[in-house]
């Protein structure tokens, strides 16, 4: 397997991982906004800690500083922001679901931009994973305004939009501080909605949130994207969703249904042609 591609699943294997640590959180009355914040400072403590002591480097960088500023609005701020709106005016599982259309954005935008190519397997993979995704969502309510589905789709697009900037910013530059100074501006924007509400007994769990699937797991897929196509990594990414529901069925008991396991079998064959059939 490709070095790239691995980092990849890996990365998404690390995402996966997100709503375990979230439903432990919420247990403790801490809202969206506020985890999120937490989370991001616990990250940058990490990272930085991480650059200092192990890569030897400074996190830090005055040079463009407006790049990081639309980064860290888009990719953390604006991303998040729509995807609250959207579960709070609609569900969990419509937002999830259209979160997921970023692969779809993804394609197009690594056409426009990095001028990639859209090739025949690229196109039966997307189909798979896009389905995939529809199936492991499960009973999903559709009958919502037309507004959550704008900001649903909003949401997609600008989780495809992380991965173009990402892209840009790992060119000439380290991943590690493309990640720190776009979570540096995200947690700037995030600040003046965080209620910094902090139970002792959330900590443990806000740690395991930073870490794995924030510092881990950004950090792997930025190296990656030094390597992989946006549009092939955003197809690959989508075995996140498959992650979370085994974690979900092995840690909470709830029921993987036949159809979630097609939907999950989907996806990772979608995830394993895109590579496979790379020239």
């Amino acid at each position: 397997m490709k070095r790239g591609y691995l980092l990849v699943f890996l990365a998404a294997s690390t995402w996966g991982t997100l709503g375990i640590f979230a439903t432990y959180i919420y247990r403790y009355g801490v809202d969206s906004f506020t985890m999120v914040f937490w989370r991001v400072l616990f990250t940058l403590i990490i990272l930085g800690t991480y650059m200092v002591f192990f890569l030897r480097e400074n996190p830090f960088t005055r040079e463009k500083l407006w790049f990081y500023a639309v980064y860290g609005f888009v990719g953390v701020f604006a991303f998040y922001t729509l995807y609250f709106y959207t579960v709070k005016i609609s569900s969990v599982g419509f937002a999830v679901l259209l979160v997921y259309t970023a692969p779809a954005f993804s394609v197009l935008l690594g056409r426009l931009i990095f001028k990639e190519v859209i090739t025949f397997e690229k196109t039966i993979a997307l189909v798979m994973v896009l389905l995939g995704v529809v199936l492991v969502a499960g009973n999903v309510d559709f009958n919502v305004n037309n507004f959550a589905l704008l900001t649903g789709i909003g949401t997609g697009f600008v989780y495809a939009l992380y991965g173009v900037l990402a892209k840009f910013g790992v060119r000439n530059e380290r991943p590690e501080r493309v990640l720190f100074m776009t979570l540096l501006f995200g947690l700037i924007f995030l600040t003046p909605f965080s209620k910094f509400y902090l139970p002792r007994g959330a900590i443990p769990y806000l740690l395991g949130l930073a870490f794995f699937p924030t510092f881990l797991g950004y950090t792997l897929y930025n190296h990656a994207l030094k390597e992989v196509e946006v549009s092939r990594a955003s197809i690959v990414a989508t075995v996140e969703p498959v992650v979370a529901i085994v974690l979900a069925y092995i840690l909470f008991g709830e029921i993987l249904t036949p159809i979630q396991l097609l939907g999950g079998a989907l996806i990772i064959g979608g995830s394993i042609l895109v590579h496979m059939k790379e020239n």
